[in-house]
């Protein structure tokens, strides 16, 4: 739970879920990620009707909302980016602005 490689268990344990959750929906999504030459990286990509929605994952109660910033890649896109935000430890959801919020892992 606190060693070094908590935080990439923890990653590993929301993409799975969402691929569960995925799995049995009615509807289809691609779950995918993002890493481009600099070195920038979105966690996962839901692409959903036509639209992306990025999120990324911390194991934090309290992450930083600025991580969001890197979603404005996917505004350089052909597609219409969707609501995103940041998969984390809080305890209920909580906006950061009109497209992003903090999204208990509970929740997925």
């Amino acid at each position: 739970m606190n060693g070094a490689a908590s935080g990439h268990y923890f990653e590993n344990y929301v993409v799975m879920e969402l691929i569960k959750n995925y799995a049995y929906a009615k509807f289809t999504a691609n779950l995918t990620y993002y890493r481009d030459a600099n070195m920038k990286e979105i966690d996962v990509f839901v692409e959903a009707d036509f639209q992306i929605h990025p999120l990324e994952i911390k194991k934090s109660a309290n992450p930083n909302r600025r991580k969001t910033r890197k979603f404005e890649v996917v505004d350089k896109a052909n597609r219409e980016r969707g609501s995103g935000g940041i998969i984390c430890m809080c305890e209920e959801v909580i906006p950061i602005d009109e497209k992003d919020c903090f999204i208990p892992c509970n929740l997925i």
